[in-house]
């Protein structure tokens, strides 16, 4: 199964977008500065995930909400909503 997820940085207010098959370990990553997109604002929280059961999906929904504004600040509100409860 590959997961679509989304981070806050617990420091920040950025977001991160990506997907993987094995969501425990990227978040390690991720919280280790090995990706270099992420690692000027950690630490990461995951605050959102969707499962898929074949890695283009997960991949087509990944650049979806990363291509399509109205998406990613719908999730974003949600997120938000949710981390004030």
């Amino acid at each position: 199964m590959y997961f679509v997820y989304i981070l806050k940085s617990q420091n920040h207010k950025a977001f991160y977008i990506g997907y993987t098959y094995n969501i425990g370990k990227r978040i390690k990553e991720h919280n280790a500065s090995l990706s270099p997109a992420t690692k000027r604002y950690i630490p990461w929280q995951s605050v959102y995930l969707e499962g898929y059961a074949n890695k283009e999906e997960a991949r087509d929904r990944e650049e979806k909400i990363k291509q399509f504004g109205k998406v990613y600040s719908q999730l974003r509100r949600r997120i938000r909503r949710s981390l004030q409860s």
